[in-house]
């Protein structure tokens, strides 16, 4: 059995270290519920989070074992390299300016279709000039992309702004924004860049971070996939000091107001007294009360599990969960090597490595037959690399973090067996499939092999254990061109006190449930919050 990280962050709670009375309480300590207590904490709220994980950070959080440290989700963000970005503006709001980032290489994802390649480069002229380069017969194409990605990217901006809003005025701008030429772009990826282009090829390099999203181009909307690219167009950032320098750096800020982040802090029921939300009570049976409950635990997770039967509005929220779909499930294949990344010449450059230019065939033959079939999706990052901290901290090692899709599915005969103790049976597929994702690194980097420490997988059944997506998922709900229609989806419910944050309320991704965290502050803010609205999408 794998020894516990020994990396932790938050709290451990306690019911005697509950200082309240609190004006707000946390479900989850994802960015996108750090994000809200951080904003309300500025905006004179006692804030309460309550995680149940060991380490406050959700999907990043970072772990440590046998002397190698790793991030599960922080592979790299985009548009924090100016001030002037909602990004960047926003992390320096939530961590008083203490978190920096580090910027990748100029490429900062490489394409590998089959033998071919294909470099994907920061700025808008770098990233033209290339893609021009390699698809010399299709310029008029790709100048047609890039305008239609800045349509879809205020379609986006519409549509936040509609989450935002009461009720009827929010419905009555999205139902405008859809018959507009942006909100006609929320149509499947590959229908709108078929009406640009016949060239599959030029289509398959476009679309080669659909892994960023968690569906194919052939069943993806176009506003996420329009948003992802463009959210990397100016290159790729890494926290200074790793994913949990996130968290390292945000708490102090909901500290500073009175408040805090626990973790081992399993909330079993949000509690509903006169059809109000007023409280969360947590496994040891205690009650935590305030007037505002945010919950950033998926919206699965929140109406199917947490609300009490008796909740009038359950069964409402129920029949709307039938509309939309969990997200792609991945396994990760944590790497160690016994040298440090400049020695090993290591890019910070991401790998996306794929069969071919089919991306929806490949998927749909490995998830049938995956022995048979070649991996569909393979990402490699480099995150020692992109970290210049990583080398003080761990002098002499490095790391390599390998994703691939992996479906629930695969592994469910050993859904309800006790992490790191699911038998040999489990063990040995594991171990199969570890073995498959590093011979996919090593054709790429061969001289890696004599280099290998140590590696340990990840599976959708590790992700239902510590992030409580009993499908694995990773991406909460599912892209697709009907999600974007669900108005529900947004910060306030129907339910007095009761908030919603994270990856479902707007995109997924670290950037947009940090940015959901923003909209719900100012959903539960109102007036006061103003300010802060104007500071942040304003400028």
């Amino acid at each position: 059995m794998p020894s516990p990280s020994t990396l932790r962050i938050g709290r451990r709670y306690r019911a005697n270290r509950l200082q309240g009375p609190y004006d707000v309480l946390v479900i989850g300590s994802g960015i996108g519920g750090l994000s809200a207590a951080a904003c309300l904490s500025k905006l004179g709220k006692k804030v309460a989070v309550f995680e149940q994980h060991y380490t406050a950070g959700g999907f990043t959080h970072a772990y440590e074992r046998n002397g190698y440290e790793w991030d599960v989700g922080v592979h790299y963000i985009g548009d924090v390299g100016k001030d002037h970005t909602l990004a960047k503006r926003l992390f320096d709001h939530i961590s008083d300016g203490q978190l920096k980032w580090a910027p990748m290489d100029p490429c900062y994802d490489r394409i590998h279709l089959g033998d071919r390649q294909y470099d994907l480069m920061a700025g808008p002229k770098a990233f033209v000039e290339t893609l021009k380069q390699a698809f010399p017969n299709d310029h008029a194409a790709i100048d047609r992309y890039m305008a239609l990605t800045a349509k879809a990217a205020t379609a986006i901006q519409v549509l936040t702004t509609a989450k935002v809003l009461p009720g009827a005025a929010g419905k009555l701008l999205a139902k405008g924004l859809s018959l507009t030429g942006a909100g006609k772009l929320n149509r499947p990826t590959a229908e709108v860049l078929g009406e640009l282009t016949d060239n599959h090829e030029l289509i398959a390099v476009l679309t080669g971070q659909w892994g960023d999203n968690g569906l194919p181009p052939e069943q993806s909307s176009f506003l996420i996939h329009a948003i992802i690219a463009r959210h990397y167009l100016y290159g790729g950032f890494y926290p200074v000091g790793g994913a949990s320098a996130m968290a390292t750096t945000i708490i102090p800020v909901i500290q500073q107001g009175g408040g805090d982040v626990f973790t081992y802090a399993d909330v079993r029921e949000i509690v509903i007294e006169n059809g109000r939300a007023t409280g969360l009570r947590l496994a040891d049976d205690n009650v935590a009360s305030a007037p505002v409950i945010i919950s950033d635990a998926g919206v699965f997770n929140t109406f199917q599990n947490l609300l009490p039967d008796a909740c009038p509005q359950r069964q409402g929220y129920l029949d709307r969960l039938t509309r939309v779909q969990r997200s792609m499930a991945s396994a990760c294949l944590y790497v160690g090597l016994n040298a440090d990344a400049a020695s090993l010449g290591l890019p910070k450059t991401n790998f996306w490595i794929y069969p071919d230019s089919d991306y929806q065939r490949q998927l749909e033959q490995a998830l049938a037959a995956p022995d048979e079939h070649d991996i569909p999706l393979t990402y490699i990052s480099f995150p020692s690399a992109k970290d210049p901290s990583f080398s003080e901290r761990y002098p002499g090692r490095a790391t390599i973090e390998i994703v691939a899709a992996a479906p629930y599915e695969w592994f469910q005969a050993w859904d309800g067996t006790p992490w790191g103790k699911r038998g040999d049976d489990y063990d040995a597929l594991k171990e199969a499939f570890s073995q498959r994702l590093l011979e996919k690194l090593f054709e790429k980097m061969p001289h890696l092999r004599e280099h290998l420490d140590y590696y340990e997988l990840s599976t959708p059944l590790s992700t239902a254990y510590f992030c409580r997506y009993p499908s694995g998922e990773i991406y909460g709900l599912n892209h697709d061109p009907n999600r974007f229609e669900q108005q529900w989806l947004r910060p306030k419910t129907t339910i007095p006190g009761l908030y919603l944050t994270g990856q479902d309320v707007l995109t997924c991704g670290v950037a947009g449930a940090m940015i959901a965290g923003l909209v719900t502050a100012i959903s539960v803010g109102g007036v006061r919050a103003l300010p802060l609205a104007k500071a942040m999408f304003a400028g």
